[in-house]
Protein backbone atom coordinates (compact mmCIF):
# COMPACT_ATOMS: atom_id res chain seq x y z
CA UNK A 1 0.00 0.00 0.00
CA UNK A 2 1.17 3.54 -0.69
CA UNK A 3 0.49 4.61 2.91
CA UNK A 4 2.61 1.74 4.21
CA UNK A 5 5.55 3.05 2.19
CA UNK A 6 5.08 6.52 3.69
CA UNK A 7 4.93 5.12 7.23
CA UNK A 8 8.07 3.06 6.61
CA UNK A 9 9.84 6.18 5.36
CA UNK A 10 8.80 8.05 8.52
CA UNK A 11 10.21 5.26 10.70
CA UNK A 12 13.50 5.13 8.83
CA UNK A 13 13.90 8.92 8.80
CA UNK A 14 13.13 9.52 12.50
CA UNK A 15 16.73 10.34 13.55
CA UNK A 16 17.01 12.90 10.75
CA UNK A 17 13.59 14.34 11.66
CA UNK A 18 14.69 14.80 15.26
CA UNK A 19 17.89 16.48 14.06
CA UNK A 20 15.88 18.91 11.92
CA UNK A 21 13.63 19.70 14.88
CA UNK A 22 16.71 20.35 17.03
CA UNK A 23 17.98 22.82 14.43
CA UNK A 24 14.72 24.77 14.71
CA UNK A 25 14.71 24.52 18.50
CA UNK A 26 18.16 26.14 18.68
CA UNK A 27 16.68 29.39 17.40
CA UNK A 28 15.50 31.39 20.47
CA UNK A 29 12.30 32.74 18.91
CA UNK A 30 10.86 34.39 22.03
CA UNK A 31 8.13 36.66 20.71
CA UNK A 32 7.43 38.61 23.91
CA UNK A 33 10.94 40.10 24.16
CA UNK A 34 11.97 42.65 21.49
CA UNK A 35 15.57 41.57 22.00
CA UNK A 36 14.73 38.34 20.16
CA UNK A 37 13.03 39.92 17.14
CA UNK A 38 15.86 38.91 14.81
CA UNK A 39 15.65 35.34 16.10
CA UNK A 40 11.92 35.23 15.40
CA UNK A 41 12.64 36.38 11.85
CA UNK A 42 15.38 33.75 11.60
CA UNK A 43 12.95 31.00 12.68
CA UNK A 44 10.43 32.17 10.09
CA UNK A 45 13.08 32.14 7.37
CA UNK A 46 14.23 28.66 8.46
CA UNK A 47 10.70 27.29 8.14
CA UNK A 48 10.07 29.00 4.81
CA UNK A 49 13.29 27.53 3.42
CA UNK A 50 12.48 24.06 4.74
CA UNK A 51 8.98 24.15 3.25
CA UNK A 52 10.37 25.47 -0.01
CA UNK A 53 12.69 22.48 -0.21
CA UNK A 54 9.60 20.24 -0.01
CA UNK A 55 8.02 21.86 -3.03
CA UNK A 56 5.86 24.45 -1.31
CA UNK A 57 5.68 28.02 -2.57
CA UNK A 58 6.71 29.38 0.82
CA UNK A 59 7.64 32.78 2.19
CA UNK A 60 8.00 34.67 5.45
CA UNK A 61 5.55 37.57 5.27
CA UNK A 62 6.31 40.78 7.18
CA UNK A 63 3.81 42.14 9.72
CA UNK A 64 4.03 45.04 12.20
CA UNK A 65 5.28 42.37 14.61
CA UNK A 66 6.90 39.05 13.79
CA UNK A 67 6.62 37.40 10.36
CA UNK A 68 3.91 34.98 9.28
CA UNK A 69 5.02 31.97 7.26
CA UNK A 70 2.64 31.03 4.44
CA UNK A 71 3.20 28.09 2.11
CA UNK A 72 1.07 26.60 -0.66
CA UNK A 73 1.58 23.31 -2.43
CA UNK A 74 0.01 20.24 -3.98
CA UNK A 75 -3.22 19.70 -5.83
CA UNK A 76 -6.56 18.16 -5.02
CA UNK A 77 -10.28 18.75 -4.71
CA UNK A 78 -10.15 19.44 -0.98
CA UNK A 79 -8.08 22.38 0.25
CA UNK A 80 -6.63 21.84 3.74
CA UNK A 81 -4.88 24.49 5.86
CA UNK A 82 -2.48 23.62 8.68
CA UNK A 83 -1.75 26.13 11.47
CA UNK A 84 1.03 26.16 14.06
CA UNK A 85 3.22 28.74 15.78
CA UNK A 86 6.99 28.97 15.81
CA UNK A 87 7.40 31.46 18.66
CA UNK A 88 8.11 30.25 22.19
CA UNK A 89 7.70 31.37 25.78
CA UNK A 90 10.51 33.11 27.71
CA UNK A 91 12.77 30.75 29.63
CA UNK A 92 12.90 32.54 32.99
CA UNK A 93 13.76 31.51 35.64
CA UNK A 94 16.82 30.23 33.84
CA UNK A 95 18.39 28.73 37.00
CA UNK A 96 15.60 26.14 37.16
CA UNK A 97 16.62 24.61 33.84
CA UNK A 98 18.86 21.56 33.94
CA UNK A 99 20.57 22.66 30.73
CA UNK A 100 20.58 25.45 28.15
CA UNK A 101 16.93 25.78 26.99
CA UNK A 102 18.10 26.37 23.42
CA UNK A 103 20.56 23.49 23.31
CA UNK A 104 18.03 20.68 22.73
CA UNK A 105 18.95 17.12 23.48
CA UNK A 106 17.36 13.67 23.48
CA UNK A 107 17.31 12.31 27.02
CA UNK A 108 16.38 8.90 28.39
CA UNK A 109 13.75 8.95 31.16
CA UNK A 110 11.91 6.19 33.05
CA UNK A 111 8.95 6.74 30.69
CA UNK A 112 11.05 6.68 27.52
CA UNK A 113 13.20 9.09 25.52
CA UNK A 114 12.21 12.75 25.36
CA UNK A 115 13.40 15.78 23.42
CA UNK A 116 14.28 18.46 25.99
CA UNK A 117 14.30 22.19 25.26
CA UNK A 118 12.14 25.29 24.96
CA UNK A 119 9.50 24.90 22.27
CA UNK A 120 9.72 21.12 21.99
CA UNK A 121 6.03 20.65 22.86
CA UNK A 122 4.71 24.19 22.44
CA UNK A 123 4.72 24.34 19.49
CA UNK A 124 7.76 23.59 17.33
CA UNK A 125 7.75 19.84 17.92
CA UNK A 126 4.03 19.70 17.21
CA UNK A 127 4.12 21.75 14.00
CA UNK A 128 7.06 19.73 12.71
CA UNK A 129 5.01 16.51 12.98
CA UNK A 130 2.91 17.83 10.10
CA UNK A 131 5.90 19.06 8.11
CA UNK A 132 7.67 15.72 8.49
CA UNK A 133 4.55 13.83 7.35
CA UNK A 134 4.57 15.96 4.20
CA UNK A 135 8.30 15.31 3.76
CA UNK A 136 7.85 11.55 3.91
CA UNK A 137 4.93 11.68 1.49
CA UNK A 138 6.94 13.76 -0.96
CA UNK A 139 9.90 11.37 -0.70
CA UNK A 140 7.73 8.33 -1.50
CA UNK A 141 5.31 9.77 -4.06
CA UNK A 142 7.20 12.72 -5.50
CA UNK A 143 4.28 15.01 -4.68
CA UNK A 144 2.53 16.48 -1.66
CA UNK A 145 -0.53 14.73 -0.19
CA UNK A 146 -3.22 16.99 -1.65
CA UNK A 147 -3.79 20.73 -1.88
CA UNK A 148 -2.22 22.18 1.25
CA UNK A 149 -1.64 25.58 2.81
CA UNK A 150 0.66 25.88 5.82
CA UNK A 151 0.20 28.96 8.00
CA UNK A 152 2.70 29.49 10.83
CA UNK A 153 2.45 32.37 13.27
CA UNK A 154 5.20 34.10 15.24
CA UNK A 155 3.18 35.91 17.92
CA UNK A 156 0.96 33.28 19.53
CA UNK A 157 2.79 33.52 22.85
CA UNK A 158 2.49 37.32 22.89
CA UNK A 159 -1.21 37.81 22.21
CA UNK A 160 -1.19 37.56 18.38
CA UNK A 161 -1.51 41.32 17.71
CA UNK A 162 -0.83 40.91 13.98
CA UNK A 163 -2.96 37.81 13.44
CA UNK A 164 -6.45 39.21 12.85
CA UNK A 165 -5.31 41.99 10.47
CA UNK A 166 -3.19 39.49 8.54
CA UNK A 167 -6.06 37.03 8.22
CA UNK A 168 -8.44 39.76 7.09
CA UNK A 169 -5.97 41.15 4.55
CA UNK A 170 -5.24 37.67 3.15
CA UNK A 171 -8.72 36.18 3.52
CA UNK A 172 -8.97 34.75 0.00
CA UNK A 173 -5.51 33.18 0.12
CA UNK A 174 -5.99 31.55 3.53
CA UNK A 175 -9.57 30.33 3.20
CA UNK A 176 -9.72 26.55 2.81
CA UNK A 177 -12.22 23.73 3.28
CA UNK A 178 -10.87 22.86 6.71
CA UNK A 179 -8.19 24.10 9.11
CA UNK A 180 -6.02 21.75 11.11
CA UNK A 181 -4.27 22.85 14.30
CA UNK A 182 -1.57 20.94 16.18
CA UNK A 183 -1.36 22.74 19.54
CA UNK A 184 -3.29 20.39 21.83
CA UNK A 185 -2.62 17.03 23.45
CA UNK A 186 -3.56 13.44 24.06
CA UNK A 187 -6.33 12.61 26.52
CA UNK A 188 -4.73 11.21 29.68
CA UNK A 189 -1.45 10.86 27.73
CA UNK A 190 -2.69 7.81 25.81
CA UNK A 191 -5.89 8.49 23.86
CA UNK A 192 -5.71 10.48 20.59
CA UNK A 193 -8.16 13.33 20.69
CA UNK A 194 -9.84 15.76 18.33
CA UNK A 195 -11.06 18.83 20.15
CA UNK A 196 -14.62 19.47 19.01
CA UNK A 197 -15.50 22.42 21.22
CA UNK A 198 -13.57 25.25 22.84
CA UNK A 199 -15.01 27.51 25.49
CA UNK A 200 -15.11 31.25 24.89
CA UNK A 201 -14.29 33.93 27.43
CA UNK A 202 -15.38 37.36 28.63
CA UNK A 203 -14.28 39.38 31.64
CA UNK A 204 -15.49 42.22 33.84
CA UNK A 205 -13.75 44.37 36.46
CA UNK A 206 -15.75 46.65 38.73
CA UNK A 207 -15.66 48.72 41.90
CA UNK A 208 -18.31 49.20 44.56
CA UNK A 209 -18.08 52.63 46.24
CA UNK A 210 -19.77 53.75 49.46
CA UNK A 211 -18.48 56.56 51.70
CA UNK A 212 -16.35 59.31 50.24
CA UNK A 213 -13.37 58.20 52.37
CA UNK A 214 -12.27 55.33 54.60
CA UNK A 215 -14.08 55.41 57.94
CA UNK A 216 -13.06 54.64 61.54
CA UNK A 217 -14.84 51.38 62.43
CA UNK A 218 -15.41 52.53 66.00
CA UNK A 219 -17.20 55.67 64.91
CA UNK A 220 -19.06 54.29 61.87
CA UNK A 221 -19.07 50.50 62.16
CA UNK A 222 -22.59 49.06 62.11
CA UNK A 223 -24.05 52.36 60.91
CA UNK A 224 -22.27 53.03 57.63
CA UNK A 225 -22.43 50.73 54.62
CA UNK A 226 -19.28 48.62 54.17
CA UNK A 227 -18.59 47.99 50.45
CA UNK A 228 -16.65 44.82 51.28
CA UNK A 229 -19.83 43.37 52.81
CA UNK A 230 -21.76 44.40 49.71
CA UNK A 231 -19.16 42.88 47.39
CA UNK A 232 -19.00 39.63 49.37
CA UNK A 233 -22.78 39.31 49.31
CA UNK A 234 -22.97 40.06 45.59
CA UNK A 235 -20.30 37.53 44.62
CA UNK A 236 -21.68 34.88 46.97
CA UNK A 237 -25.02 35.24 45.20
CA UNK A 238 -23.50 34.57 41.79
CA UNK A 239 -24.24 30.84 42.27
CA UNK A 240 -27.14 29.05 43.92
CA UNK A 241 -26.90 26.09 46.30
CA UNK A 242 -26.64 23.63 43.38
CA UNK A 243 -23.72 25.47 41.75
CA UNK A 244 -25.77 27.02 38.94
CA UNK A 245 -25.12 30.63 37.88
CA UNK A 246 -27.97 32.92 38.99
CA UNK A 247 -27.62 35.66 36.36
CA UNK A 248 -30.99 35.74 34.52
CA UNK A 249 -30.78 34.32 31.00
CA UNK A 250 -27.26 32.97 31.50
CA UNK A 251 -28.16 29.51 30.19
CA UNK A 252 -30.56 30.62 27.43
CA UNK A 253 -28.09 29.97 24.61
CA UNK A 254 -26.50 26.82 26.05
CA UNK A 255 -27.25 23.66 24.06
CA UNK A 256 -27.23 20.16 25.50
CA UNK A 257 -24.69 17.56 24.44
CA UNK A 258 -25.74 15.05 21.82
CA UNK A 259 -26.33 11.52 23.08
CA UNK A 260 -23.45 10.27 20.93
CA UNK A 261 -20.96 12.76 22.35
CA UNK A 262 -22.14 12.19 25.92
CA UNK A 263 -21.63 8.44 25.46
CA UNK A 264 -18.13 9.01 24.10
CA UNK A 265 -17.21 11.11 27.10
CA UNK A 266 -18.63 8.58 29.54
CA UNK A 267 -16.49 5.90 27.89
CA UNK A 268 -13.37 7.93 28.72
CA UNK A 269 -13.96 7.07 32.39
CA UNK A 270 -12.57 10.39 33.62
CA UNK A 271 -11.13 10.02 37.14
CA UNK A 272 -12.20 13.30 38.72
CA UNK A 273 -10.90 12.23 42.14
CA UNK A 274 -7.37 11.86 40.77
CA UNK A 275 -7.71 15.07 38.75
CA UNK A 276 -8.72 17.06 41.82
CA UNK A 277 -6.35 15.14 44.06
CA UNK A 278 -3.34 16.42 42.11
CA UNK A 279 -4.14 19.93 43.37
CA UNK A 280 -5.13 18.93 46.90
CA UNK A 281 -8.91 18.85 46.39
CA UNK A 282 -11.47 16.05 46.42
CA UNK A 283 -15.08 17.23 45.99
CA UNK A 284 -16.40 18.52 42.63
CA UNK A 285 -17.98 21.96 42.86
CA UNK A 286 -20.07 23.52 40.10
CA UNK A 287 -23.40 22.28 38.75
CA UNK A 288 -24.30 19.23 40.79
CA UNK A 289 -26.42 17.64 38.05
CA UNK A 290 -23.51 17.53 35.59
CA UNK A 291 -20.60 15.12 35.21
CA UNK A 292 -17.10 16.47 35.89
CA UNK A 293 -16.13 16.27 32.20
CA UNK A 294 -19.24 18.20 31.22
CA UNK A 295 -18.35 20.90 33.73
CA UNK A 296 -14.83 21.22 32.31
CA UNK A 297 -15.61 20.97 28.61
CA UNK A 298 -19.21 21.88 27.79
CA UNK A 299 -20.72 23.97 30.58
CA UNK A 300 -20.35 27.72 31.11
CA UNK A 301 -18.81 29.13 34.27
CA UNK A 302 -18.72 32.32 36.31
CA UNK A 303 -15.54 32.66 38.35
CA UNK A 304 -14.27 35.28 40.77
CA UNK A 305 -10.63 35.83 39.82
CA UNK A 306 -9.87 38.56 42.32
CA UNK A 307 -11.47 40.55 45.16
CA UNK A 308 -9.77 43.19 47.26
CA UNK A 309 -10.24 46.32 49.34
CA UNK A 310 -9.43 47.86 52.71
CA UNK A 311 -6.17 47.53 54.54
CA UNK A 312 -3.96 44.57 53.60
CA UNK A 313 -0.63 45.55 55.14
CA UNK A 314 1.10 44.21 58.21
CA UNK A 315 -0.78 44.50 61.46
CA UNK A 316 -4.33 45.75 61.71
CA UNK A 317 -6.10 48.91 60.65
CA UNK A 318 -9.69 49.17 61.89
CA UNK A 319 -11.31 50.96 58.98
CA UNK A 320 -14.37 50.62 56.82
CA UNK A 321 -12.94 51.00 53.31
CA UNK A 322 -14.66 53.32 50.90
CA UNK A 323 -14.21 50.93 47.95
CA UNK A 324 -14.20 47.23 47.15
CA UNK A 325 -12.97 45.75 43.88
CA UNK A 326 -13.44 42.50 41.96
CA UNK A 327 -12.56 40.76 38.71
CA UNK A 328 -15.02 38.21 37.32
CA UNK A 329 -14.67 36.05 34.22
CA UNK A 330 -17.09 33.85 32.32
CA UNK A 331 -16.18 30.79 30.28
CA UNK A 332 -18.70 30.57 27.47
CA UNK A 333 -20.08 27.61 25.54
CA UNK A 334 -22.42 26.84 22.67
CA UNK A 335 -24.16 29.98 21.31
CA UNK A 336 -23.48 32.29 24.27
CA UNK A 337 -22.63 35.82 23.16
CA UNK A 338 -19.96 37.64 25.22
CA UNK A 339 -21.69 41.03 24.96
CA UNK A 340 -25.06 39.57 25.94
CA UNK A 341 -23.57 37.76 28.96
CA UNK A 342 -21.77 40.90 30.18
CA UNK A 343 -24.89 43.02 29.74
CA UNK A 344 -26.94 40.53 31.76
CA UNK A 345 -24.27 40.38 34.47
CA UNK A 346 -24.14 44.16 34.75
CA UNK A 347 -27.91 44.41 35.10
CA UNK A 348 -27.97 41.62 37.70
CA UNK A 349 -25.10 43.15 39.71
CA UNK A 350 -26.54 46.67 39.67
CA UNK A 351 -29.83 45.31 41.00
CA UNK A 352 -27.96 43.98 44.07
CA UNK A 353 -26.47 47.36 45.03
CA UNK A 354 -28.11 48.89 48.12
CA UNK A 355 -28.65 52.55 48.94
CA UNK A 356 -25.55 54.68 49.57
CA UNK A 357 -23.50 52.51 47.20
CA UNK A 358 -22.70 52.70 43.51
CA UNK A 359 -21.01 50.32 41.11
CA UNK A 360 -18.38 51.56 38.67
CA UNK A 361 -17.50 49.42 35.68
CA UNK A 362 -14.03 49.31 34.19
CA UNK A 363 -13.52 48.44 30.55
CA UNK A 364 -14.14 44.76 29.89
CA UNK A 365 -11.03 43.00 28.67
CA UNK A 366 -11.43 40.72 25.69
CA UNK A 367 -14.47 38.72 24.77
CA UNK A 368 -14.69 35.77 22.42
CA UNK A 369 -17.47 33.25 21.81
CA UNK A 370 -17.08 29.50 22.06
CA UNK A 371 -15.98 27.50 19.02
CA UNK A 372 -18.16 24.52 18.16
CA UNK A 373 -17.00 22.25 15.34
CA UNK A 374 -19.45 20.73 12.89
CA UNK A 375 -19.01 17.03 13.58
CA UNK A 376 -21.42 16.18 10.77
CA UNK A 377 -18.54 17.04 8.42
CA UNK A 378 -17.29 13.58 7.31
CA UNK A 379 -13.68 14.76 7.66
CA UNK A 380 -13.93 14.51 11.45
CA UNK A 381 -14.91 10.84 11.48
CA UNK A 382 -12.27 10.08 8.84
CA UNK A 383 -9.60 11.72 10.99
CA UNK A 384 -10.85 9.92 14.09
CA UNK A 385 -10.55 6.57 12.31
CA UNK A 386 -7.05 7.44 11.12
CA UNK A 387 -5.91 8.29 14.64
CA UNK A 388 -7.40 5.08 16.05
CA UNK A 389 -5.43 3.07 13.50
CA UNK A 390 -2.16 4.62 14.62
CA UNK A 391 -2.68 4.62 18.37
CA UNK A 392 -4.53 1.32 18.73
CA UNK A 393 -7.34 2.78 20.84
CA UNK A 394 -10.54 4.61 19.81
CA UNK A 395 -9.92 8.30 19.28
CA UNK A 396 -12.23 10.70 21.10
CA UNK A 397 -13.98 13.94 20.29
CA UNK A 398 -13.11 16.00 23.35
CA UNK A 399 -13.70 19.51 24.62
CA UNK A 400 -11.24 22.12 25.81
CA UNK A 401 -11.87 23.95 29.05
CA UNK A 402 -9.72 26.85 27.97
CA UNK A 403 -9.84 29.03 24.89
CA UNK A 404 -7.76 28.75 21.71
CA UNK A 405 -8.51 31.99 19.87
CA UNK A 406 -7.15 30.92 16.47
CA UNK A 407 -9.86 28.25 16.15
CA UNK A 408 -12.51 30.90 16.62
CA UNK A 409 -10.81 33.25 14.14
CA UNK A 410 -10.84 30.56 11.47
CA UNK A 411 -14.60 30.36 11.95
CA UNK A 412 -15.44 34.06 12.29
CA UNK A 413 -12.95 35.49 9.80
CA UNK A 414 -12.48 32.70 7.26
CA UNK A 415 -15.75 30.82 7.72
CA UNK A 416 -14.25 27.37 8.18
CA UNK A 417 -14.12 24.79 10.93
CA UNK A 418 -10.88 23.81 12.63
CA UNK A 419 -9.78 20.31 13.57
CA UNK A 420 -7.52 20.38 16.63
CA UNK A 421 -5.25 17.35 16.87
CA UNK A 422 -2.19 17.32 19.10
CA UNK A 423 0.18 14.87 20.73
CA UNK A 424 1.41 16.73 23.80
CA UNK A 425 1.27 15.14 27.26
CA UNK A 426 0.26 16.68 30.56
CA UNK A 427 3.80 16.46 31.92
CA UNK A 428 5.46 18.25 28.98
CA UNK A 429 6.02 21.31 31.21
CA UNK A 430 5.07 23.81 28.53
CA UNK A 431 5.73 27.42 29.62
CA UNK A 432 7.90 25.99 32.44
CA UNK A 433 11.56 25.09 32.88
CA UNK A 434 12.74 21.80 31.37
CA UNK A 435 10.02 21.60 28.72
CA UNK A 436 10.04 18.32 26.81
CA UNK A 437 8.26 16.40 24.06
CA UNK A 438 8.23 12.62 24.09
CA UNK A 439 10.02 11.02 21.14
CA UNK A 440 6.99 8.73 20.87
CA UNK A 441 4.69 11.77 20.59
CA UNK A 442 6.87 13.18 17.83
CA UNK A 443 7.17 9.86 15.98
CA UNK A 444 3.55 8.79 16.27
CA UNK A 445 2.45 12.34 15.60
CA UNK A 446 4.17 12.28 12.22
CA UNK A 447 2.63 8.89 11.44
CA UNK A 448 -0.77 10.16 12.58
CA UNK A 449 -0.71 13.11 10.21
CA UNK A 450 0.32 10.83 7.33
CA UNK A 451 -2.73 8.67 8.05
CA UNK A 452 -5.03 11.68 8.39
CA UNK A 453 -3.78 13.20 5.14
CA UNK A 454 -4.18 9.89 3.34
CA UNK A 455 -7.87 9.90 4.28
CA UNK A 456 -8.62 13.59 3.87
CA UNK A 457 -6.48 14.83 0.99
Amino acid sequence: MTLDAVLARIDADLPQAIARLQDLLRIPSISTDPAYAKDCARAADWLAADLGALGFDASARPTPGHPMVVAHGGTGARHLLFYGHYDVQPVDPLELWDRDPFDPVVQDTPKGPVIRGRGTSDDKGQLMTFVEACRAWKAVHGSLPGRLTIFLEGEEESGSPSLIPFMEENRAELTADLAMICDTGLYEDRVPAISSMLRGLCKAEFTIKAAKRDLHSGAYGGLARNPLHVMASLLAGLHDATGAVTVPGFYDDVAELSDALRSQWQALAFDHAAYLGEVGLSVPAGEQDRTPLEMIWSRPTAEVNGMWGGYNGAGFKTVLPSEAHAKVSFRLVSRQDPAKVLTAFRAWAEAQIPADCQILWHDEIGGSPASIMDLSNPAFELARAALAEEWGVPAAFTGEGGSIPIAGYFKTILGMDAMLIGFAKDDDQIHSPNEKYDVSSFHKGIRSWARVLARLA
